[in-house]
C-alpha cells in the first residue's frame, strides 16, 4: 500500500495561527469578502472537520508570501497542488473503483468548488486558484486515504489486469495488498529471530 500524507505535495504551505487582532483583507489587489470566506470556511469543514478555521486574515498572509516569491516560484508552488486534481477527477469517473464511498462524496463538493470562481476569481493573476489551492490543502487530510488507494488501485489493475467488474477488481486488489502485507510481516519476524540471541543450553556429558 502506498503511504498517505498529509499535505497534496511534499512540503506544506505555510499556514498562519489566526489572530484575534488580525484585520488584512486585501489579497494582491482583491478584497476578500467576509461572507465568502464564512462560506468557504463552512464547506472546508463539511470536508475536513478537523481542518483549522480559516479568516481573511489568514488568507491575506498566505496571498502575501505568495506574491513575495520569484514568478516562477510561485506558480510552481501552485501548480504542483493543482496537479493532484487530475486524479480526484480520474477517480470519480472511474466506473471501478467506488464511486458512492463517503470519500468520493467529500471529493464531490471539492471539485464543485474548483469549477466555481470562488473566494478569488480565477481571472486574477496568479492568486486567482490560491483559493482553489487553499480548500485542497486544508481539506487534504479528509482525502489521502481515499486517493492513495484510488491511486495503488489503479495501478494494481494496470499491472495484474484482474478480472470481473470493478467490485471483483477492487476484492482482488484487497485479497492481494494483505496477502502482500502478511508476507512482508513473516519476512520481518523470520529476519528479526536472526538476531535474537539464542539460549546457552548446557553441555551434554555422557556418563559411564
Amino acid at each position: 500500500m502506498l503511504t498517505f500524507a498529509n499535505h497534496p505535495a511534499p512540503a506544506p504551505l505555510p499556514w498562519p495561527e489566526a489572530r484575534p487582532d488580525g484585520r488584512r483583507r486585501h489579497a494582491g489587489d482583491w478584497i476578500l469578502d467576509d461572507h465568502q470566506v464564512e462560506s468557504f470556511d463552512a464547506l472546508l469543514h463539511d470536508i475536513c472537520p478537523v481542518a483549522p478555521r480559516v479568516r481573511p486574515d489568514q488568507i491575506a498572509q498566505v496571498a502575501r508570501w505568495l506574491l513575495s516569491l520569484p514568478a516562477e516560484q510561485a506558480q510552481a508552488v501552485l501548480a504542483e497542488r493543482l496537479a493532484r486534481v487530475d486524479d480526484l477527477r480520474a477517480l470519480l469517473e472511474d466506473p471501478d473503483w467506488d464511486r458512492d464511498s463517503p470519500g468520493a462524496c467529500r471529493l464531490r463538493g471539492l471539485l464543485g468548488y474548483f469549477d466555481n470562481d470562488g473566494l478569488i476569481p480565477n481571472h486574477v493573476p496568479l492568486l486567482g486558484r490560491l483559493d482553489d489551492v487553499l480548500l485542497l490543502e486544508l481539506a487534504w487530510p479528509a482525502l489521502a486515504d481515499e486517493v492513495e488507494d484510488y491511486l495503488d488501485f489503479r495501478a494494481y489493475r494496470r499491472e495484474a489486469s484482474p478480472a470481473g467488474d470493478g467490485p471483483a477488481q477492487r476484492q482482488a486488489w484487497i485479497r492481494d495488498r494483505l496477502d502482500e502485507l502478511a508476507w512482508q510481516q513473516h519476512r520481518h519476524r523470520i529476519e528479526a529471530s536472526r538476531y535474537t540471541p539464542q539460549p546457552e543450553m548446557e553441555a551434554f556429558h555422557v556418563r559411564g
